[in-house]
């Protein structure tokens, strides 16, 4: 006879042997399933009928012996009245204050947002002077885009202008890997690569109180790496048209990009369309592809010099 509510792994000492051994992540999910439900002062029973799911599906999900679909999941937020971040569980569901700190922020405006990551940077010591109205900008000009935007290019002509040093990430990371970036993603994956791209850019940083760097296209994937460009550079977007991006990674010699031209196209505008929120992040933004490159670099120049005096 089964006890109402509970999986077949429950009901007695011999049925645990047979059990299959539970993942650690439907554990995980059905322990927070249950502390929203009594959280709320739901019964179980009570739930399931909210959900529209089975109350033995439901136990069964409860106790990590059951693998529920999405679908069951997005009902289960609705009939408990919560995100599906934290019935999932991430850092920003992991306790009160930032439950809290979650629904201060929640349907606020993009404007509103960006001065409360502001404000938490300055709170926290790592805001830098980026997005501040009042006081100095940093002279760390970092330039961020996709690959054959011009960052290396105009970035050593904006440094000899201003007479800073030009600082090419990449450069920096292959000097803490000892190999270079590609050895590097196909040696040791992304997540090591992005380890060292975040431990180039605290070094320079540290190292140049004023300077011209170009970042690699990825860097904003990282949000921990890309708010320490925020913190303490002032940013600029450098855009181009799609076209030019592949053409101009073609004529350094690269001709990846080209042996599947339409697929490798839709790569880069799906890459560019992925990345342009964080892109837009920037300070300045600048368009490569809308005059020569003379007159390019006089018109970053004349914003930069203004933005960094004013």
């Amino acid at each position: 006879m089964h006890v109402d509510g509970l999986s077949p792994t429950e009901e007695s000492p011999g049925a645990e042997a047979q059990a299959p051994e539970r993942h650690p992540f439907l554990s995980q999910l059905g322990e927070r399933v249950r502390a929203l439900r009594s959280r709320r002062g739901v019964t179980r029973k009570a739930l399931a009928a909210l959900a529209d799911v089975s109350e033995r599906h439901l136990a069964n999900l409860e106790y990590g012996t059951g693998n529920a679909s999405v679908l069951i999941l997005l009902q289960l937020t609705q009939a408990l009245q919560c995100s599906m971040a934290e019935l999932i569980g991430d850092v920003t569901t992991s306790n009160p204050e930032w439950l809290l700190i979650r629904e201060l922020l929640e349907r606020r405006d993009e404007a509103t947002l960006r001065k409360v990551r502001i404000a938490i940077g300055d709170v926290l010591g790592t805001g830098g002077a980026q997005g501040r109205e009042n006081g100095p900008r940093s002279l760390r000009i970092a330039l961020v885009g996709l690959r054959g935007a011009g960052k290396s290019t105009l970035g050593a002509m904006l440094a000899e202008s201003l007479d800073f040093p030009f600082v090419e990430l990449s450069r920096e990371i292959e000097k803490f890997a000892g190999c270079s970036v590609g050895e590097i993603q196909g040696l040791y994956g992304q997540a090591a690569y992005r380890r060292y791209e975040r431990r180039a850019l605290e070094e320079a940083i540290q190292i140049y109180p004023e300077a011209v760097i170009a970042t690699p296209g990825g860097l904003v994937s990282d949000p921990a790496t890309f708010n320490q460009l925020l913190g303490h550079c002032t940013t600029v977007w450098l855009q181009a048209a799609p076209e030019d991006h592949m053409q101009r990674v073609a004529a350094q010699g690269d001709m990846r990009p080209m042996a599947a031209s339409k697929e490798a196209m839709d790569d880069l505008r799906a890459i560019l369309a992925g990345r342009m929120a964080f892109y837009a992040k920037a300070e300045l933004h600048v368009d490569t592809s809308a005059q020569p490159l003379t007159e390019t670099f006089q018109l970053l120049h004349a914003r930069v010099k203004e933005l960094i005096t004013s």
